[in-house]
């Protein structure tokens, strides 16, 4: 049997998009062509491809999981044995996290305890809770959520203050950079991306490369962030994802 590319992107719940840049950058070529030169892909190939969506789920940069699979000292049996591992870790982990989750229910709904003339003052026509309810049902079960909640609760009009200034003078340097035609995987616009989950993590919730990374492809698929980030310079938000992904790279 063999699958057109369309087939297994409805099969692995990817797109054809995803398959062709596999393709692209050797991790997954199909083993046929068809007469017209289509992409054919057979059972070998969907096994190859459930483990890299394995592996790129808990985490694995692209580069990793086809040295991972690449290894001629790694057989089959050993890439099951090393996924029960990790997904023994990630159950864990997720108990923990419910287990968080619980808790915070259990306490009095957090939020950000300012009152209507200081948010005016600090936010100025911004609503920081615009999408409160969004954000709640998207990632309401994360630990991260809980953790921002908790923080925005003890958190005064001068934290607000404060905060508010240095996302702004992180913006105005990528901003600075970005005029100065610096490359977003040059050292400078990569020192910027790490003080932005540096930022991130002192302010709101411990954001690792992984989930800084997650953060930065939500920056340019949802529109509503990269308007927001374009504000200051169109085409800034693109240049935030890549020199956040380059600086993830540099930290791996």
């Amino acid at each position: 049997m063999s699958y057109s590319v369309g087939q297994v992107a409805g099969f692995a719940g990817v797109t054809v998009r995803t398959l062709h840049h596999y393709d692209g950058i050797g991790l997954l070529s199909p083993s046929a062509r068809s007469h017209a030169g289509h992409r054919r892909y057979d059972d070998a190939d969907l096994d190859r491809l459930q483990q890299i969506l394995f592996y790129r789920e808990l985490g694995f940069p692209l580069e990793e999981v086809a040295a991972l699979l690449d290894d001629p000292r790694v057989d089959p049996r050993e890439h099951l044995r090393r996924q029960h591992e990790l997904l023994s870790g990630r159950i864990a982990k997720l108990q923990e996290m419910a287990a968080a989750v619980e808790t915070a229910l259990e306490a009095r709904k957090m939020g950000i305890n300012l009152t209507p003339e200081e948010k005016f003052e600090v936010f100025g026509d911004h609503d920081p809770e615009q999408y409160a309810e969004e954000a709640e049902r998207r990632w309401g079960s994360s630990e991260a959520y809980a953790q921002a909640q908790r923080r925005a609760a003890s958190y005064t009009k001068d934290d607000w203050q404060r905060i508010k200034e240095e996302n702004a003078g992180n913006t105005a340097g990528l901003v600075a950079a970005m005029e100065d035609g610096a490359a977003p995987d040059s050292v400078r616009a990569m020192d910027l991306a790490e003080e932005h989950r540096l930022l991130i993590s002192r302010n709101h919730y411990d954001c690792d490369y992984g989930m800084h990374v997650c953060l930065a492809e939500m920056y340019v698929a949802d529109e509503r962030f990269t308007s927001s980030i374009d504000a200051a310079k169109p085409g800034l938000a693109a240049y935030l994802r890549e020199a956040i992904l380059a600086n993830a790279a540099r930290h791996a």
